[in-house]
């Protein structure tokens, strides 16, 4: 099982990544995490939101990843 978190999901970017993972997580098998705070942001070391975080390793910030790059990092940290 793959562990995604989103920090800062509540902004439109936030939002359109999480719609972006929902496409992708019946094939992948993922456990999707929403996050707000900032002990969150503390945690992870994220200076802009929203942060993409795959199997606790942070992959994307301050912007929205497409379902194939999801489906890459995914992979890659697999």
């Amino acid at each position: 099982m793959n562990n995604i978190k989103i920090i800062g999901y509540n902004c439109s970017n936030g939002i359109k990544l999480k719609k972006n993972i929902s496409k992708i997580s019946n094939e992948y098998n993922v456990e999707l995490e929403l996050l707000e705070g900032d002990e969150y942001l503390n945690k992870y070391n994220i200076k802009n939101v929203p942060g993409l975080i795959i199997n606790e390793k942070l992959v994307s910030e301050g912007k929205v990843l497409n379902d194939k790059e999801i489906t890459r990092m995914i992979k890659v940290l697999n």
